[in-house]
Formats: C-alpha cells, structure tokens, sequence
C-alpha cells in the first residue's frame, strides 16, 4: 500500500532538482544570451527556456512515466544494440568528457582565476582542478547522502548567493539593452531553443530520474500515479526557481553591455557583473556560488556515471570508478572552457534531437503499443539528419547534402529540419509493422514458432 508522501519531501526534492540542474553550463549560458541577444532578449530567452527546462523536466516526466528503471532498458525498447551505445555515449558526454570537466572549469574561470594576478600559466587551474575534483570525489563516494547534502544544504547556500547579485542587477540594471549581435537578428527564438542544448540538461535529465524515482520509491510510493504525482509537484518547484533564475541572468547580461561591453564567454560576464556592483567583495560571492554550483552538479554526475559503468563492468568496482572519472575530468577540464564548449557543441547538436525524440516517443508508447520499428524509424531519420547538423557545427560542411536538405527539409537552415523526418520515420516504421505482421510467410513463420 502506497503511503502519502510529505509534503516537505516533495520541496525537498524539488530543491534538489533545481540543484542538480543549475550547474555550469547553466550559470554561464544564460548571460551570455543575454549580452549577444540584446534587444531581443526576451525572445532568445524563451527558446532558451524551452530546451534549457521544459525539455529536462519533460525527460524526467517521460522516464517516470515509462516504469523503467533506467536508461538503457528505456532505450532498449528501439533495439539492445542502441540502449547499450546510446546511454554508453550519453554518460559520457555528460560525465567525464563534457559536463564533469566543465564544472571544474567554470570554478577555476570565476571563482578563482580573478584573484590571482599576472595569471599567465596553468600551474594554478591544475592545482585548483586537482582539489576540486577531489573534494567532488569524496563526496560522490557517499551516494545515499545525495538528497541530504544537495536539497538540504547546498541548495540555499547557492540560492542566497545567486538571489543577491540578480535582485541588485534587476533594481538598478546597467545599462539599457543594446542591438542584437550578430546570429540574433533572426530566427531568434531557435537561436535561443540551440544555445539550451549546451546545458546538457535534456540528457542529464535522464540520469537524475533515477535518482529522482527512487527516492520517491523510498518514501512510500508504489504506484505509477503516485510517482507521476509526486514527480510533477516537484519538477514545478524545480521549473518556477529556474525559470526565474535563467531569465533573471539572461536580462543581466542584456543590460551590461552597454556599459562593460561584449566579453568572450559567459564566466567573464558574471565576474565582470559582480565586481561591477560589489567590487572585490563580488568576486568573492561570485566565487562562492559558482564553486558551490559546481561542486553539487559534479557529485551528482559523478554519482550517476559511476553507478551505471559499474553496472555495465560489474568487476569494476564503484569506488574505482568515481576515482577515475574524477581524475579523467582533472585532465580533459584543463584544456580550457571556450575550447571545450567549442568541442562539445558539434556532438550536442548530433545528440539533442535523438534524445528529444526518444523523450516524445516515450510519451506516445502506449498509442503505438511500443513498436520497435517506430522508434527505429523515427530515430534512424532524426540520427542522419542531426549528424549533419553536427558536422556544420564542427566545420565540417559537405555542400551538397546542405543544398538537398535546405531545399527540401523545413527549418534545416536553423539546425531543425530533424523535425519532419522524425515524425516521417516513426509513421514509416508503424505502417512497416503492419505490413510485416501481415505477411503471409511470416505469419505462417509466427504460428510455427507459437
């Protein structure tokens, strides 16, 4: 029998969400939207809200509502072969190649790099990098402590730093909103729906509803309703902080410009926003929230992406693990953030739209009955098209197949055309299905086997 959850565990948990999200990537997009969108801010930050929360919180939404319990077994339902290499390649970019490193990163960019003076070298983000992900370590090595020491603790430390620096910046802004720059004076709203993929949260979203399922689980829950209940409440508080948040950093950065000019990525606009109103003491609380911000989003990540490589090497133990994600992190966090913002966008841009895919045909399971070739077909499509996405991000422009599909596929100039052959490719493989199921021969081949 199910029992009635707190509804003091339900904030709890929504705290905590909100946490687990709101890491690096999302302190440093938003204002950097912001600063390049100008005038038109508020158009780029609802694109940007979109991908940014409503798809992460859809994805939790999607994997509550599938009764797996985890990934790989949801992914399983295209083939074995794609749950395998699809939640493989997923933990990995937001584990140790992208996310886990980039944490570290923006610490060092924020919260360290402005009070060292004559930065010349990488002596100093080697030592902080070394200490940071070692604290992160220890920490992940103590999983079921998570929910304590993220929703209870960390969470309004962060909130308290990040609440003073926004409230002060929306009462006496810096200046007024300056033209678009370049890339923002059109297509505003998708520019914006693009820069969310950098946060990573759709993907992550996956990760933390397990984490997020079964400490519902532990506190009484038994039924389906009752999880999507519970999940829903919690994914609103998550969703009202965030979106707050996010549009709060986007009009930041929109009314620096003016007076701080345009800066190379968003770490540099925080810091220049902070020490503009505080002085020294903003770089101090700067530091402070991004470091913590950081921190909580390691330890989840570095929680999440070791329980699942333990499951797929068994003779690999947890701890093991944890250690070595932790120091493959230190390294790959040391060749910079632009760069590796720069190196993870292209494979982000091939990833996103199979993962948003995956989050809709998970919803429309039960229509179909959970046939193994709409999810084949639809995402088939969704993969060939996002891949050339990828490579134009990457540089890598093959003019002729650009030339096709801006001729044929709609939004394709926009990063979107996956979007036709994705609905395409899922009614493809319906109607395929029942055409097998119809044939003769392999009815006959059906009876036998029965």
């Amino acid at each position: 029998m199910s029992k009635k959850i707190p509804v003091s565990f339900i904030i709890v948990i929504g705290f905590m969400l909100f946490a687990l999200f709101f890491g690096a990537g999302n302190l440093i997009f938003p204002p950097m939207l912001g600063q390049m969108a100008g005038e038109n801010v508020w158009i780029a930050n609802a694109g940007f809200l979109v991908t940014g929360v409503g798809l992460p919180l859809l994805a939790i939404t999607a994997f509550v509502f599938s009764g797996k319990s985890d990934l790989q077994s949801l992914a399983s339902r295209v083939h074995p072969l794609f749950g395998i290499v699809f939640t493989t390649v997923l933990y990995l970019a937001i584990g140790p190649f992208f996310a886990i490193p980039r944490s570290g990163n923006v610490s060092f960019e924020v919260g360290v790099k402005p009070f060292l003076s004559n930065y010349t070298g990488s002596i100093s983000l080697i030592i902080f990098t070394i200490i940071f992900f070692s604290i992160a370590c220890l920490l992940s090595l103590n999983p079921t402590k998570i929910i304590d020491v993220v929703g209870k603790f960390l969470t309004p430390i962060k909130l308290t730093f990040i609440g003073l620096l926004v409230i002060v910046a929306i009462i006496h802004p810096i200046g007024k909103f300056q033209a678009p720059a370049e890339g923002y004076s059109s297509h505003v709203f998708f520019k914006g729906f693009q820069e969310g993929y950098l946060t990573l949260d759709a993907l992550v979203a996956f990760v933390f509803g397990i984490i997020i399922v079964n400490a519902i689980k532990e506190k009484g829950a038994t039924t389906k309703k009752q999880l999507m209940i519970v999940c829903a409440k919690a994914t609103s508080i998550a969703a009202t902080l965030l979106v707050l948040i996010y549009t709060a950093l986007s009009y930041m950065g929109a009314s620096s410009v003016e007076k701080l000019g345009h800066f190379e990525n968003g770490a540099e606009v925080l810091a220049a926003v902070s020490s503009y109103y505080f002085g020294s003491y903003g770089s101090i609380l700067l530091g402070l929230m991004i470091t913590v911000a950081c921190l909580t989003t390691s330890v989840g990540l570095i929680t999440a992406c070791s329980s699942f490589f333990h499951q797929l090497f068994p003779k690999m133990s947890y701890k093991k693990i944890a250690i070595f994600l932790s120091v493959f992190s230190t390294l790959v966090a040391n060749i910079g953030l632009t760069q590796l913002i720069k190196v993870s966008t292209p494979v982000l841009m091939t990833m996103y739209p199979v993962a948003i895919s995956l989050i809709f045909l998970t919803f429309l399971h039960p229509l179909f009955k959970g046939k193994a070739e709409v999810y084949q077909g639809s995402l088939l499509l969704t993969f060939i098209i996002s891949l050339f996405d990828g490579l134009n991000a990457a540089g890598i422009k093959i003019e002729a197949i650009n030339t096709v599909f801006n001729q044929f596929l709609p939004m394709y100039s926009i990063e979107l055309g996956w979007l036709l052959p994705a609905i395409i490719g899922g009614l493809g493989g319906y109607m395929f299905s029942k055409i097998h199921k119809k044939d003769p021969l392999t009815a006959g081949k059906t009876r036998l086997n029965k």
